[in-house]
């Protein structure tokens, strides 16, 4: 079994800031791509930033320049430090990463979901 077990959200002004953790534990033998997703209410879930395992790295237009992905490959762990954040940044964040268990298929796993509510 592989949980991913976000941390982080709050609720934050406008302009303000906010680092978001989610960290992948259970059988893991190598972990591909790992990004963060948002949904906001009546809205479709989007893809906010991804990283590879190599570091590249890629950002929705809406978040270029405000927001940055990193990771520690040693802890298993992705990050989503968010500044200068908006109203329009309202969202449950949810962490999303491409596991394999040590045979040849990898699996999609998401995170719980963690509130980021900003305020005007």
């Amino acid at each position: 079994q592989v949980q991913l077990v976000e941390s982080g959200g709050g609720l934050v002004q406008a302009g303000g800031s906010l680092r978001l953790s989610c960290a992948a534990s259970g059988s893991i033998f190598s972990i591909n791509a790992m990004g963060w997703y948002r949904q906001a209410p009546g809205k479709q879930r989007e893809l906010v930033a991804d990283i590879t395992s190599g570091g590249s790295t890629n950002y929705a237009d809406s978040v270029k320049g405000r927001f940055t992905i990193s990771r520690d490959n040693t802890k298993n762990t992705v990050y989503l430090q968010m500044n200068t954040l908006k109203p329009e940044d309202t969202a449950v964040y949810y962490c999303n990463a491409d596991i394999s268990p040590g045979s040849s298929w990898w699996y999609d796993y998401w995170g719980q979901g963690t509130q980021v509510t900003v305020s005007s």
